[in-house]
């Protein structure tokens, strides 16, 4: 466990601030530690009174003769530089900062936070917040947020919003399968950071799996780097609010930290193997089930069932998201046979056709068939078991009760997962508490159950993924490609121009058409011989030209020197239509790709969470309306390209339709490599677009290149 966190797991908690005002936080910390007998010192600190709820006040934290693990301040923003100091000079390692009024509040309440923090780091206090909703251990029975009925168990909950942890734990409360660890409102993060609370929770034991609810991430490549280590161990599970331009915007005036784009955090937290929920009332089913269940090493789930309807439901769900149905073994369907009547179905799903209905307990017998096939790597049960006592006949309970126990130690003996989804799970009866208690999730929904498997597959995939990977070496950049940024620089210019962007990946060993640059109409001739008889595209070189389409400085299909010089004069002349103070360098000429490839698009941004990105789609003039694209952080592994290659919508594209073949994928995934590397190596290209790429059978054409200095 970090050293620098410790106080998160403390033996004695001072109170500043200490109140005999049942409504302040004051007094309520210190009545809830007492309530839930937390085991260490607690310390009221207010210099009024003489004692709080039969505990001596002391009036400051000098006055405290043992030692202080962690300080809960109850105080006024204004108070917290000196408050912090007095925390550093008594040796207090940690405090949580309640106060609001800081960053998120405007520039003043910035300097103030400035000071406290610089008072921190002279005194070495590390801080939770300010305007954090406070923390929770339930192991220490140390409850400093006032939550109630907390239920220690593994789950770790960091979060941006004190309500979303309550929504949580209540859920948790009423419906769930297991309770808590720690909880932590990271608030401002004005001292420690999303990543540094993550690694805390990797090393915690008590912790399985890590619940975080994020708006904006500060330092989103930290987080990253800590999510890939914490990945190894343990799921963290994390919903992404501000996923739309109004839902950013809120997150932005709610915590002062920058949502970014949803689609570029999404892609970037899958690769470093975080599990992503985009459904709120998912996020505790989802947890549980990474938690408590051991991810299958495929796709392959079979379903069992007692009834048609919810058996086509589920497999409707598991093959629309990309789970696979695997056909049982001839064996596995032979010993089924003789469980069940002659009407069952046998494939997958298992339907038992009202084998079960008198007596329940052939669910366990055709769960443990099922489960022994070497083709089968997890098991959906759907219907209503657990009801049966309910739906046919009290004298099935006991019987139910049996069958729920068997069930339930099927998932340490195949060490395969199992969840099961029931009509009567909101009923809770015996036998669903019976399966809860032994570690099978248990679902109302078959839609959340589907989930929780995709997931669960995910992540084991991510997992084995991460601890495979070599991450690249750091590119060095060459010679050629920084004379070509210096150019560009000492011209005042922030962006490449297209033939300096062909030469600059050129330089890096990228395959791209020949060119010439055109600046004179009499260069047309020998622009012409160079090339030999095939049809040219032709379009304006300009800083101030950027979409040469929107200005009608393309020409396409240009043959014959008469043709060039036409081509030529009314790129021009177009250029200084639309727009007469243009600095235009001339025109560039290239062979026309060749017809039939897929049109493609590689990008890089710099994004202000994560730092570079790499987005790869369907590219050409279509790229703005079908938004089929997806997104990886850099550096990449050839892992992470063909990942995204398999993760657009329009996949089956570059597969081959139609009798079109298949795009040369490895050809592909090495440009993106290449790239990587690239814009690594060249951290001042800030924005980097190829579109379109035409993807071939053998190959590609790199059509257009734009790069931005930043």
């Amino acid at each position: 466990m970090s050293q620098s966190l410790t106080f998160l797991n403390p033996n004695s908690v001072a109170i500043i601030g200490a109140s005999k005002d049942p409504t302040k936080r004051g007094f309520r910390a210190i009545q809830t530690l007492l309530q839930e007998k937390f085991a260490g010192a607690i310390f009221p600190i207010n210099p009024k009174e003489a004692e709080i709820l039969g505990l001596p006040c002391y009036p400051d934290l000098a006055s405290v003769t043992g030692e202080i693990d962690l300080a809960l301040i109850c105080t006024p923003a204004r108070t917290l530089p000196a408050m912090v100091q007095a925390c550093g000079e008594k040796g207090v390692r940690g405090a949580v900062v309640l106060a609001g009024g800081f960053s998120e509040a405007g520039e003043a309440g910035a300097r103030l936070e400035q000071e406290m923090v610089t008072a921190a780091r002279q005194f070495g206090v590390r801080l939770v917040g300010p305007n954090t909703s406070g923390m929770f251990n339930t192991h220490k029975a140390c409850n400093l947020v006032g939550f109630s009925n907390l239920q220690p168990g593994g789950l770790g909950i960091l979060s941006q919003s004190g309500n979303m942890a309550l929504s949580l734990v209540t859920e948790g409360q009423i419906n769930g399968h297991m309770g808590f660890s720690t909880y932590i409102g990271v608030g401002n993060e004005a001292d420690l950071q999303f990543s540094e609370y993550l690694d805390y929770f990797a090393e915690d034991e008590q912790t399985k799996v890590v619940i975080a609810y994020v708006e904006g991430l500060k330092d989103g490549r930290a987080f990253l780097d800590s999510a890939r280590r914490a990945c190894l161990k343990k799921p963290v599970v994390l919903y992404k609010s501000g996923r739309t331009e109004v839902g950013q915007s809120s997150a932005k005036s709610h915590t002062g930290a920058l949502a970014g784009s949803y689609g570029v955090a999404k892609g970037a937290l899958q690769q470093a193997g975080v599990t992503v929920v985009s459904q709120s009332d998912q996020i505790l089913s989802v947890a549980e089930a990474l938690a408590l269940l051991p991810p299958p090493p495929s796709k392959r789930i079979a379903i069992l069932a007692d009834g048609g309807g919810h058996a086509t439901i589920a497999a409707d769900a598991l093959t629309e998201q990309g789970m696979l149905l695997p056909r049982l073994s001839q064996e596995t369907r032979e010993r089924l046979a003789a469980i069940l009547p002659p009407a069952a179905a046998l494939a997958n799903p298992v339907d038992v056709a009202g084998g079960t209905d008198a007596n329940p307990e052939v669910f366990a017998d055709c769960a443990e068939v099922i489960l022994a096939d070497p083709n089968v790597d997890a098991l959906l049960i759907v219907g209503l078991f657990g009801g049966y006592a309910i739906r046919f006949s009290e004298t099935l309970r006991a019987i139910e009760n049996h069958t729920a126990s068997r069930l339930g130690g099927m998932i340490e003996r195949f060490e395969k997962p199992l969840l099961l989804q029931s009509l009567y799970a909101p009923m809770r009866t015996e036998a669903l508490v019976t399966l809860r208690a032994a570690g099978v999730p248990v679902h109302e929904s078959v839609e959340t159950a589907v989930r929780c498997l995709v997931l669960l597959a995910e992540y084991g995939a991510a997992r084995s993924r991460i601890a495979a990977a070599t991450v690249p070496s750091a590119a060095e950049a060459n010679a050629a490609a920084t004379s070509i940024i210096t150019n560009a620089r000492q011209e005042g210019r922030s962006s490449l121009l297209e033939h300096e962007a062909q030469a600059l990946l050129r330089s890096y060993d990228i395959s791209l058409p020949p060119s010439v640059l055109i600046t004179t109409p009499e260069a047309l001739a020998q622009a012409r011989q160079q090339f030999g008889d095939v049809p040219l595209a032709m379009k304006v070189v300009s800083k101030d030209i950027l979409h040469k389409s929107d200005a009608k400085a393309v020409q396409l299909n240009v043959n014959g020197e008469a043709e060039m010089q036409q081509a030529y004069a009314a790129i021009m002349d177009n250029s200084r239509a639309y727009r007469a103070d243009a600095d235009i360098k001339g025109v560039l000429a290239t062979p026309m790709a060749r017809k039939g490839g897929v049109e493609m698009i590689i990008g890089v941004t710099r994004d202000p969470q994560f730092g570079p990105i790499m987005m790869f789609g369907l590219g050409g003039i279509f790229v703005e309306v079908l938004k089929d694209v997806v997104f990886r952080s850099l550096p990449l592994t050839a892992v992470d390209a063909a990942e995204m290659l398999d993760e657009i919508k329009a996949k089956a594209i570059l597969g081959g339709v139609r009798g079109a073949p298949p795009v040369d994928r490895e050809a592909i995934i090495d440009l993106m490599l290449r790239i990587s590397r690239v814009c690594q190596a060249h951290p001042e290209i800030v924005e980097l677009d190829l579109n379109p790429i035409l993807g071939y059978a053998d190959g590609y054409a790199l059509v257009d290149a734009r790069m931005i200095l930043g």
